[in-house]
């Protein structure tokens, strides 16, 4: 798998972009957000997605990780495509698209080319968990939905029922948001 691509920019486009490295272009999608990062730059370093399928080899670039992050999200979903989820990428920025998942806002995802209410619901319902907010700053970040999970169930496990174990996790991670699941764990075992 390529984790990213870094070279010089041969080719811009607001869709695609190609970048030569080592005597050799790669042609990336993407989103109308890399594209203003990247215009104007004679080089640059893009995160990538590659998506094989049966009859083509697509890559997808961003130009930062967490673009890329939310969009292994959205193609998570079922009905969201890669194209799809780069056109939700390229309507607004990745902070307006988690403020608008986390508000659960599906008439402002209706907007977008190819999006219904339907599909509006499904995203917000699938990745609302996933993203959140975080009070006081201000700034979205993507929750890793797995420390939950793993931490829930281990104080479970022990014991604990699952919504009171449910409530501890949670509030811990919006305190403090970058725990490992260890970390989790001995700070609620303190608070049950």
């Amino acid at each position: 798998m390529i984790d990213y691509i870094k070279g010089e920019i041969a080719e811009l486009t607001p869709a695609s972009v190609v970048i030569e490295n080592n005597g050799i272009g790669y042609l990336l999608h993407i989103s109308l957000n890399t594209y203003s990062a990247l215009n104007g730059q004679k080089s640059s370093k893009l995160y990538v997605y590659e998506a094989i399928r049966e009859d083509a080899h697509l890559l997808f670039g961003f130009n930062d990780k967490h673009e890329r992050e939310l969009f292994l999200l959205l193609i998570s979903v079922s009905g969201i495509g890669a194209g799809t989820a780069r056109m939700i990428l390229s309507s607004m920025n990745p902070h307006e698209l988690e403020s608008v998942i986390a508000s659960g806002n599906a008439d402002m995802l209706k907007t977008v080319k190819g999006i219904g209410l339907k599909t509006a619901q499904r995203v917000i319902v699938d990745l609302k968990d996933k993203i959140r907010i975080s009070e006081g700053v201000g700034i979205p970040s993507v929750v890793d939905s797995k420390i939950v999970e793993e931490s829930v169930a281990a104080l479970v496990m022990l014991g604990f029922p699952q919504n009171v174990s449910h409530k501890a996790v949670s509030k811990i991670l919006k305190d403090k948001p970058d725990c490992t699941i260890e970390e989790v764990l001995k700070l609620a075992l303190k608070m049950l």
